[in-house]
């Protein structure tokens, strides 16, 4: 797959970027860089090649257990009393800069 420089315009266009032309050739030879390397890593054979150790396996791992399980101290319990009682709606509304009595109004801040 190629990047092409439509491709690169229309990202830079989703990022806000504004490229020169000289930025844009750069972009357009790097990714395609990348890419080209990426293709040429899929063709290793990896068959006999052990995956490499995990960071969480350090930390707090249950050895005696597999898979998924291995990881269980990660995991908070489930809390079972249902929902807690929040903000009233008329005490947030009370307290905002701002507001159509429904909901907050906030400044526009991206511009098209």
């Amino acid at each position: 797959m190629k990047v092409s420089e439509k491709d690169v315009a229309y990202v830079a266009e989703l990022a806000h970027l504004e490229l020169s032309a000289d930025e844009r050739a750069r972009m357009l030879r790097d990714l395609n860089s990348i890419l080209e390397y990426v293709d040429r890593l899929s063709e290793l054979n990896t068959e006999n090649v052990e995956p490499m150790a995990q960071v969480s396996d350090r930390y707090g791992v249950d050895v005696s257990r597999q898979g998924s399980e291995r990881f269980a101290y990660a995991a908070r319990e489930d809390v079972k009393e249902g929902l807690r009682p929040s903000l009233p709606h008329e005490e947030a509304m009370k307290n905002a800069p701002e507001t159509d009595g429904t909901f907050f109004l906030v400044p526009k801040v991206i511009e098209r």
